[in-house]
């Protein structure tokens, strides 16, 4: 996934302040009033700032949501440690395909859960990724000298592959974001990023990548058809609404989620933090006089659909059409978040409490969002989840 914008403390404080964070103040001119109905515990919300890697923050998020469920103290890992041994293991592939085949800065879940079981893990105190100062993640330069890496070697003036060009690729990942400690030393104990991978006690095998496509038989597995599955790894396919299923029995559970989605539509507001799918069609849309509503123009219908002054009526979503957002590419993979809880608003409607990595300044729930279930069920591009935490039918019927 490929982002537009996504620490340590005691459980108590994640609670409290994870509860804080997400109960909508009730002001006056507070348009929506949301009601916590599970919450989850979650480090701190980070700042992928400048960079693509959506994907590894919200992917090393979730992990660490999975250390606080199994009883662990909390911990920060690396987003920068698993950006940096994607882009390796990326551009080994890219060259094995001749240059045919996507590179750049996105990813998905499972790269983070495949540098897990491949490299181990760093702490973020350990390794940071940050060499030139910056507070938070700045790649335009990087990735674009990478890219001009590979599609030089790609070229392949010599006519055939020298032994160094990967080792030549790793230099300049040293140069951007620092050589990966051999051995390293936290919380009083050595360690190398293998061996503290492992003191995790986290089994990259546990988790299973879910969607909901029409194009391939339910209950199957198939390789994602999006540009960041560079690793060409698969995703079971599920109904729609065991989908949402799913969802609500992780989170009720105590498992949390990592969700890839769509977030460049109107109906997601950051500024607002809510992510919604009005009906247009709803008679009662708005709660407008009919007449009035009739004689309004459609862009003055949108301005009324997207006022995120009051819960709305929104639309019943269908396989179909989350197939056709899909095919037209209407739902493209955006953005990697992390449901971490469930809420309602004042009218009962159901929403997902989304930790977001795009910082907490300037936003209306410090760095958290709400998406309707309307939305989750529309713009879901795929999700990562503990196998566990799927209920046991469903689990039968994927050969889980």
């Amino acid at each position: 996934m490929k982002s537009k914008h996504l620490l340590p403390f005691i459980i108590f404080f994640l609670f409290s302040f994870s509860t804080y964070a997400q109960d909508t103040p009730k002001k006056a001119d507070s348009g929506y009033i949301f009601t916590v109905v599970k919450q989850l515990p979650a480090t701190s919300v980070k700042n992928q700032s400048r960079s693509g890697t959506c994907w590894s923050f919200s992917g090393t998020s979730f992990l660490e949501s999975e250390l606080l469920r199994i009883g662990k103290d909390s911990v920060n890992l690396s987003p920068m440690f698993c950006v940096r041994n994607a882009y390796s293991d990326k551009a080994t592939m890219y060259i094995r395909f001749q240059g045919k085949h996507n590179f750049g800065s996105g990813g998905e879940f499972h790269d983070v859960t495949n540098v897990l079981k491949n490299y181990g893990m760093i702490p973020y105190d350990i390794y940071t990724g940050s060499v030139i100062g910056e507070e938070n993640p700045v790649h335009g330069e990087m990735d674009a000298v990478l890219e001009a890496d590979v599609n030089a070697v790609q070229k392949n003036n010599n006519r055939k592959l020298t032994p160094v060009w990967h080792q030549g690729f790793e230099g300049l990942l040293d140069s951007y974001l620092g050589k990966i400690p051999e051995k390293f030393t936290y919380k009083g104990k050595e360690y190398t990023p293998k061996s503290y991978g492992q003191s995790l006690g986290l089994n990259p095998d546990d988790y299973v990548e879910l969607t909901s496509f029409i194009h391939h038989p339910y209950y199957s597995r198939f390789i994602l058809e999006i540009p960041d599955n560079w690793a060409l790894e698969q995703v079971y396919n599920v109904t729609i609404d065991d989908m949402i299923r799913i969802i609500d029995n992780a989170i009720n559970n105590g498992y949390t989620v990592a969700w890839g989605g769509d977030v460049s539509e109107k109906g997601f507001s950051w500024k607002n933090g809510v992510a919604i799918v009005p009906d247009k069609n709803a008679p009662e849309l708005a709660e407008l006089e009919k007449e009035k509503w009739a004689k309004m123009t459609s862009s003055d219908k949108d301005k009324e659909l997207y006022k995120f002054d009051k819960p709305l009526p929104e639309k019943v979503i269908t396989p179909e059409m989350r197939q056709e957002e899909f095919d037209n590419y209407s739902t493209t993979d955006d953005h990697g978040m992390h449901i971490t809880g469930i809420a309602k608003d004042q009218k009962g409607n159901k929403y997902y409490i989304v930790k977001n990595s795009w910082g907490t300044e300037n936003t209306k729930y410090n760095g958290y969002f709400y998406a309707s279930e309307a939305y989750v069920k529309l713009k879901t591009i795929d999700l990562m989840i503990h196998r566990d935490a799927v209920p046991k039918d469903i689990r039968k019927k994927l050969g889980l």
